[in-house]
Order: structure tokens, then C-alpha cells, then sequence
């Protein structure tokens, strides 16, 4: 079966229970350190998939690493581990994070400019951009690209913004050769 698929069943799941225990908030913060302990450690994600190592000893060393989360978050690791579904550790995140961010009206924006933004340009185009696609919220993640040379590019799930002086320099010569 195919990781996106089994990602969403696992993190509709837990969406589910944190709904249900009103602890969302929580969850999704013990979810985020959980991906990126994956992230930045790929030794850890080698040493749960070790054949040689017992599937006991991968067990303690989850419990022991996340011994801070909530039952049904260290409850879903395991499970994982028991199905050899560990793997999905990173996709199972991203869909429980997009279901969350759906149930909130928030969604992830990632804007590159020239520079880095300053807060109130941030909550600026926070405000700006989160009633054109009719979410309350937007959380942004700015990146740094020079090419820009100035303006900003918005990207909102498969939406794209480019209000950047590159961007418009290439309509203009498109236009031109057109």
C-alpha cells in the first residue's frame, strides 16, 4: 500500500483521539518534535529498522526517547514499529498537521524574499493572504532567495504569489517575445 495513503489512515487516527480528548494543540507539538527527531537524526530511523536489533529493544529505545509524549502518540510509534511501518513517521506528521491546520481554519504558507521578513511584515501578509483562500490563519515560514532581487513569493499549498521583481520581470519579457 502506498505511504501517503497509510500516513493519512494513521494520522486521520490520532486526529481522531486528540479531537476527542481536546488535545490537539498538544498533540500536534508532540508530532512536530516527533518528525523532527526523524529529520535531523537519520542514525535513529536506521537503528529502528536494524534487522538485528530485537524488535524489544527498538520498543525501549522509543519509549525511552519520547518517554515526554502522551500515551496515544508513543501508543502510535510503537504500533508502527510493531507493523514495520516506521518509515511513515514523516508523512504520518505532515497529514496529521494538514488535518489539523484544516480543523483551526490555518493554513502553512511559505514566502521567499530577498531578505528576511520582520514580524509585522509577516502578520501583514498573514492578514492579507489568509481571507484570499478563507482561512482564519496563516503561519508563515520565510526563506531567503536573492534571485528575487526584491518583492515577495507566496505559496500557499499548491497556490503560488509572485509579487517578486523577478517574477515580474519574466512576465514582461514574456510578453515581449509574445
Amino acid at each position: 500500500m502506498n505511504k501517503e495513503i497509510v500516513a493519512k489512515r494513521y494520522a486521520l487516527a490520532l486526529f481522531q483521539i486528540a479531537q476527542q480528548q481536546q488535545l490537539l494543540d498538544q498533540f500536534e507539538s508532540e508530532i512536530r518534535v516527533v518528525q523532527q527527531v526523524f529529520v535531523d537524526q537519520p542514525d535513529f530511523f536506521a537503528v529502528l529498522t536494524h534487522p538485528k536489533l530485537s524488535l524489544e529493544k527498538k520498543k525501549a529505545l522509543i519509549k525511552e526517547t519520547f518517554a515526554a509524549l502522551s500515551a496515544p502518540v508513543q501508543n502510535t510509534l510503537l504500533l508502527l514499529l510493531d507493523r514495520h511501518r516506521i518509515g511513515i513517521v514523516e508523512e504520518l506528521a505532515d497529514e496529521f498537521i494538514a488535518l489539523a491546520n484544516e480543523a483551526r481554519g490555518v493554513a502553512e504558507a511559505t514566502v521567499y524574499s530577498a531578505r528576511p521578513l520582520s514580524e509585522e511584515e509577516k502578520q501583514a501578509l498573514a492578514d492579507v493572504f489568509a481571507k484570499k483562500v478563507g482561512k482564519t490563519t496563516l503561519h508563515i515560514h520565510n526563506i531567503i532567495d536573492p534571485s528575487l532581487i526584491g518583492g515577495v513569493k507566496l505559496r500557499i499549498g499548491n497556490r503560488i504569489y509572485d509579487g517578486s521583481v523577478s517574477g515580474k520581470l519574466e512576465r514582461l519579457q514574456r510578453q515581449l517575445i509574445g
